[in-house]
């Protein structure tokens, strides 16, 4: 075990153990309702004026649409509380707000006045673009011994509720690693009943150094200083449809095209195509995806229910030929106020199962991994994990940062500390596993860690686990909006 592995670790067990010793600190409770409120909890009110204050980018009618009420519609008062509770929920879960309070402001009669407070983000972020091309922060930290020659750089610019619509612009210009570039926008709404909305993009980029092949469970490259080993070019237009608030469904068209030097087919000949040593492909794709999500928090849930189903069709000849089907499930509990369960599943299956290497790829990239297995990637054609995971927040808090200019308000970062316990168990289908061991068997793995969750969605994940090799160590992991 590595010296700073050791450290983290005795820092990462006297937490977690301080934090199941002693109790966790209290958040200040949500105002929902007024304290002065005359009808009884039985009662039925009229939902009157919903009063909207405090957002100087965001259109009125966007915040509406995650409101679970109308003006005019009839609740008794204690459904109408956890009413609000929704709409507060919903409107953070937007991802537009630092801090949204929904409240009955005052009565006439039986008509109760709605006040929504809200506290926009900062929407603009022109930023330096600064990330390693590895797949984790251990691969890049301790395999790729920090290389600045694996990291990509260059420019980012990334405009979230560019027009008061919750719609997003992002623009990338990398000259690091991959030269490349790209350009997104994503309009949530673009229809008067706020119920369809549309995204398209374009990216092209190319590479001096390829993955193209996994030995014994490990990504293998091959580098040439001189010339690009690897171009491609893709585009892609999708329509969303949310006829109401947790589902959403989309539908797309892309087109992608790819094209490797002769050292990547005469090291791989299958790394395009399964049957022949293709160097150039190009092939339309269809895509639907669905979400749910009604959890209270998106970036960190630790309360209620989210999946997704994803279907994908790749080309339709013998050239290309893929149908990609994947679900994701995950639950959360809670136990007490500051202690919650959770519970996520992953399954994928591709078809047929004959395909070319960047067809195999399944665990180990991007978010679908296994806890433990950083090191590795289990290539394959259908399989999935199981992951459970029990936390407990430590702190919650808030660190004040005075205001530039007299008179304007304070803004504050705040901070949650989760503490956790963990544990996976998964398995990945491969027909032609070759020299890898890690595929065609149960794996297990587990451990403990801690996650900081704070301004901006930004996450960190420091964790030390265990897997069935006999392996431990720490992790480390960092997820934002960036």
């Amino acid at each position: 075990m590595m010296q700073w592995e050791r450290k983290y670790c005795f820092c990462l067990a006297v937490t977690i153990l301080c934090g199941l010793l002693l109790p966790a600190q209290d958040s200040t409770a949500i105002k929902i309702t007024d304290t002065n409120l005359t009808p009884s909890s039985n009662s039925l009110v009229t939902v009157g004026e919903i009063l909207i204050t405090g957002n100087k980018k965001t259109k009125r009618n966007i915040i509406l649409r995650e409101i679970p009420f109308t003006s005019g519609e009839q609740y008794t008062l204690e459904a109408l509380v956890k009413k609000f509770e929704d709409a507060r929920r919903q409107l953070m879960n937007t991802a537009l707000f630092h801090s949204v309070m929904v409240a009955a402001k005052g009565f006439e009669k039986n008509i109760v006045i709605v006040s929504v407070e809200l506290k926009e983000r900062w929407y603009l972020f022109p930023v330096p673009y600064l990330k390693p091309v590895d797949r984790n922060l251990n691969q890049w930290l301790v395999e790729q011994k920090a290389s600045l020659n694996r990291v990509n750089f260059g420019a980012r610019l990334t405009y979230y509720n560019a027009t008061g619509r919750n719609d997003k612009l992002k623009a990338t210009i990398g000259i690091g690693y991959t030269k490349n570039f790209s350009v997104s926008y994503d309009r949530l709404y673009i229809d008067q009943k706020l119920k369809w909305g549309m995204s398209f993009g374009f990216s092209t980029g190319k590479n001096k150094e390829v993955n193209y092949n996994t030995i014994k469970d490990k990504q293998v490259f091959v580098k040439d200083n001189d010339n690009f080993l690897s171009k491609y070019t893709n585009a892609y237009f999708q329509l969303t449809y949310r006829r109401k608030i947790k589902t959403r469904h989309s539908f797309g068209i892309a087109y992608n095209v790819g094209e490797v030097g002769d050292t990547i087919i005469a090291l791989n000949s299958s790394y395009y195509n399964y049957k022949s040593g293709r160097k150039f492909i190009s092939y339309p794709e269809l895509f639907y995806n669905m979400t749910y999500y009604n959890v209270d928090y998106i970036p960190y849930p630790t309360k209620g229910y989210a999946a997704r189903v994803d279907l994908e069709k790749k080309g339709f000849d013998n050239r290309v030929n893929l149908w990609h089907i994947s679900v994701r499930g995950s639950g959360y509990w809670h136990f007490t106020p500051k202690i919650f369960f959770g519970l996520n599943i992953y399954g994928a299956i591709k078809a047929p199962f004959n395909q070319p290497y960047i067809s195999r790829y399944f665990l180990g990239y991007g978010e679908t991994f296994l806890q433990g297995y950083e090191y590795y990637v289990i290539d394959g054609v259908a399989g999935g994990y199981l992951k459970t995971t029990l936390s407990h927040e430590l702190v919650n808090f808030s660190i004040r940062v005075p205001p530039k200019k007299k008179g304007k308000e304070a803004t504050r970062i705040p901070f949650r500390i989760f503490s956790k316990v963990y544990g996976n168990a998964g398995y990945v289908h491969n027909p032609q596993p070759g020299d890898n061991l890690l595929s065609n068997k149960m794996l297990y793995s587990g451990g403990f860690g801690i996650d900081i969750v704070s301004l901006y969605d930004i996450t960190f994940k420091l964790e030390y686990t265990f897997n069935q090799l006999g392996q431990n160590g720490l992790f480390l992991h960092r997820k934002s909006i960036f």
